[in-house]
């Protein structure tokens, strides 16, 4: 097991385990659109980007393309 931080809480996940589906267990949004509403992963595959997280400190990340790596804090926007 993994130990990360979403949004400040702890967790463990399986290594081998996405950003994305790691965001998913703790909550149904990643960020917010410009109207508000809260936005997930679409296409799984990067291209959509409706994932975006920050992750350790660097916006803009597709977490559906990131694997878990011990230590890393990952905040979302939703």
């Amino acid at each position: 097991m993994i130990g990360i931080k979403i949004n400040g809480q702890s967790l463990q996940v399986a290594a081998g385990t996405t950003v994305a589906a790691a965001v998913m267990t703790v909550q149904p949004g990643f960020r917010r659109s410009v109207t508000g509403e809260i936005r997930g992963p679409l296409c799984g595959m990067g291209i959509c980007m409706e994932c975006r997280v920050t992750l350790n400190g660097h916006p803009h990340e597709r977490s559906c393309q990131t694997l878990c790596v011990p230590g890393m804090e990952v905040a979302t926007d939703a």
